[in-house]
């Protein structure tokens, strides 16, 4: 067998050459999607949703547009000799005219004439109306696409009718290659679900919140830069990250807060060279970009929690550290529960313009749900069920505030929760972490991270307070280990000198000292927690488990264990805080589920090995199901490459790859066409191996599937690919459940 490093490369040169033969061939079935020329002839161009990602000539008040040294006329007879514009779609019933010279057609203001601009600004993307009699309208800065003095095109008050033609001979707009040819399959909404669920994802986090066009401010105070959608494309969505990271990534404060290294740079450029990002252990990069999930999709995932996320405490510290951040922004929001809802809502924005690059509402693959029934009937029509959530400490504005004499206050009421519940079941959230890495008037958070302390304090005026978990917190007895170890008596150690001085300052040397051994948090569900759990399940939301305090995990699982069925509760994001073996069996058999976060290949068969004897000695008569928890934009690394050593005592993932047929691929599969992933590479020859980056971006999920079938064969392709079933058996239980808790009396605590 050739050295590793040779068949890379080889691998590397086949894909390059397979690429460009399929690019001059037109591409795959899914990258025809902008190829511009095959498909504008067919399409309703007197539908303001008609004209997606196509190649037209248009026509203005009856004479085509042509373009000449001054700019746009209305003065053509023939079709030959119009401008020919590329209608790339930036949401639904809005447009970019894309020229052959790749310029954007954009307007400065009112009645002045519309010119070819290189870089697409406010101006640039033109809403469209239908106006009768096979015409349209179209409108940008509050004026018309008008036909103005000498037939000059301008913006004014009064509309000009235009036709739009099919044409030949555009300049495609820039996009994020799938990489793919085939077709996403369908099911059968009286079968079970064939599909892998991802139970934990941020999609909607990043330095904006809607598609740009209205600011409502970024998420995790800004520094994560880049977002899912933009109206101006992957130019925008994933450009050089400068203006937020500073000059080679200096001020990028993932070196200094996040990974408590300080000093460490990054080469800036995003799209189209993506020199240093995105990357596995990048957590400060946009790591969903719309297209990677829809690879995603194409391989197989058929359900995705997507959870508006945040950390106030680190919010606001981040938006007195990094200043120069805070001013690009007419707000930076660090409210857990206001930021929360806003990724939430940002979540219909990225439905809207996958819409319209598919052709109009309804059409894109992902497609926001609100029911078991109706995730059904979603994945039955091929789709990708997005259900969203919230994940974040203070769950309804329940902050906490330690005062100096050790009493606390609390910041929310059982009303205020009664309110807040309501808000957030009519946005269409369905899933809920009633804790998270703060301690709330809530209950406390599950201890697993020494710096949290830190953060925790910050947000709440008090460290936490300990003692020696169970068993030790580690061993045999536990499937996550619980707590937390100190690394110093002081909690200066963790820190690098510049953050020293900057602690101390803060916390104006109270620091506190903590045994030897794991340590787990003292303060768990407390009185407005328990009453906070009980509506949540009277309500009917997906209760995850996870970073609640192991203390609190226990009293979570027996009062869910009231209803009848038990009402279930997820596990997907690394039992953060602990789980032991028992809790682990607890929670299968009450119908949850324990999907593994973050895992390459190698990792998650290795966690289907953990949990078998679980799922086994649960009792439950549920196939074993092992989903995903990638926790992709959640300000942590993706899973890194299996390793060169473990790749060559295997094999590594040979590009192109073919799922749902050939080898480990059981009979479940009969009837689902093949589908082809190649290595996925950019224009400028960027190439994203997953032998030797692992997981750069959600992209990559499609070749973790390929090296889980590598690793594992057949069985972890089945438990894989029975995860999305599982997860709409557990959301199913859940409403049943919910109905039985209505007759439980509200409680002071929990039992």
């Amino acid at each position: 067998m050739k050295p590793l490093s040779v068949r890379l490369l080889t691998i590397r040169l086949v894909t390059a050459s397979l690429i460009i033969f399929l690019a001059a061939c037109g591409g795959g079935d899914n990258d025809d999607d902008n190829a511009g020329s095959s498909t504008s002839a067919n399409r309703d161009t007197s539908s303001k949703y008609g004209l997606y990602n196509d190649c037209f000539v248009m026509k203005a008040d009856g004479a085509y547009v042509v373009r000449g040294e001054s700019g746009y006329t209305a003065d053509g007879s023939d079709a030959e000799a119009a401008e020919k514009f590329f209608m790339r779609a930036a949401n639904l019933a809005r447009y970019l005219f894309y020229t052959p010279d790749e310029m954007l057609l954009t307007a400065a203001g009112s009645q002045v004439s519309l010119v070819p601009l290189s870089a697409a600004s406010n101006g640039s993307d033109w809403t469209f109306d239908e106006a009768g009699k096979g015409t349209l309208t179209a409108s940008t800065l509050g004026g018309f696409l008008a036909v103005g003095p000498n037939n000059t095109l301008v913006l004014a008050d009064a509309p000009a009718k235009l036709k739009f033609e099919a044409a030949q001979g555009c300049a495609v707009y820039p996009e994020m290659p799938l990489a793919v040819t085939g077709k996403a399959y369908k099911g059968d909404v009286n079968k079970p679900v064939i599909g892998f669920a991802e139970v934990h994802a941020h999609m909607g986090a990043g330095d904006q919140l809607s598609d740009g066009t209205t600011d409502l401010g970024p998420a995790h105070a800004g520094v994560l830069y880049g977002h899912a959608v933009d109206r101006f494309g992957v130019t925008h969505a994933l450009d050089n990250c400068e203006a937020i990271h500073g000059p080679n990534g200096i001020l990028d404060p993932e070196a200094l807060i996040l990974d408590l290294n300080p000093g460490t740079t990054h080469n800036t450029e995003g799209w189209p060279t993506f020199v240093d990002w995105p990357f596995h252990d990048s957590q400060l990069h946009q790591q969903m970009y719309w297209r990677w999930v829809e690879r995603a999709w194409m391989s197989g995932l058929r359900v995705m929690t997507v959870l508006g996320t945040h950390i106030e405490a680190l919010c606001e510290f981040g938006a007195t550290a990094t200043p120069h951040v805070g001013a690009q922004y007419s707000e930076v929001d660090c409210k857990d529960m206001s930021i929360g809802l806003k990724q939430v809502g940002y979540l219909t924005d990225i439905q809207n313009y996958i819409d319209a690059q598919y052709g109009g509402p309804g059409e894109g693959f992902y497609r926001i749900v609100g029911s078991p029934e109706e995730a059904r009937e979603v994945i039955a029509d091929g789709k990708l069920a997005v259900v969203p959530g919230l994940e974040f400490s203070n769950l309804f504005g329940c902050n906490l505030t330690w005062n100096p004499d050790g009493s606390e206050t609390r910041h929310c009421t059982k009303e205020d929760i009664d309110s807040e519940i309501e808000r957030a079941w009519d946005l269409g959230i369905r899933q809920v972490f009633p804790f998270h890495d703060v301690d709330s008037a809530l209950g406390g958070t599950g201890l697993f991270s020494e710096f949290l302390n830190f953060v925790g304090f910050y947000g709440t005026q008090g460290f936490w307070k300990t003692s020696p978990c169970e068993n030790g917190g580690e061993g045999d007895d536990f499937f996550y280990n619980a707590g937390f170890v100190s690394a110093t008596g002081d909690l200066t150690g963790i820190l690098p000198a510049e953050l020293t001085d900057v602690v101390l300052g803060i916390t104006e040397g109270r620091l506190p000292a903590y045994q030897p051994g794991r340590q787990c948090n003292d303060r768990t569900v407390t009185d407005l927690g328990a009453y906070a759990i009980d509506k949540i399940m009277k309500k009917g939301f997906i209760i995850d488990i996870d970073h609640a305090a192991f203390r609190s995990k226990q009293l979570m699982l027996d009062y869910t264990a009231k209803t009848v069925p038990d009402y279930p509760m997820i596990s997907g994001h690394g039992g953060h805080g602990g789980i032991s073996n028992a809790q682990a069996q607890q929670i299968i058999r009450q119908g949850g589920i324990i999907y593994p976060a973050n895992q390459n290949g190698k990792g998650h068969v290795d966690f289907i090995e953990k949990l078998r004897p679980h799922w086994e000695a649960s009792g439950t008569s549920r196939p074993l199901a092992v989903g995903y928890g990638a926790d992709a934009n959640g300000l942590r690394n993706l899973p890194g490459p299996r390793g060169m050593e473990r790749v060559m005592d295997t094999e590594a993932v040979q590009y192109p790859f073919t799922l749902f047929d050939g080898p480990d691929w059981g009979p479940q599969f009969d009837g689902i066409k093949p589908v082809t992933f190649d290595m996925l590479t950019v224009p400028d020859g960027k190439m994203w191996d997953v032998n030797e980056g692992g997981m750069y971006h959600y992209g990559m999920i499609a070749d973790l599937v390929e090296e889980i079938r590598i690793e594992g064969g057949q069985e972890a392709i089945d438990t894989f690919y029975n995860s999305a079933e599982t997860f709409l058996q557990l959301w199913e239980q859940t409403l049943e459940a919910s109905v039985s808790a209505q007759t439980l009396p509200t409680p002071d605590s929990l039992p």
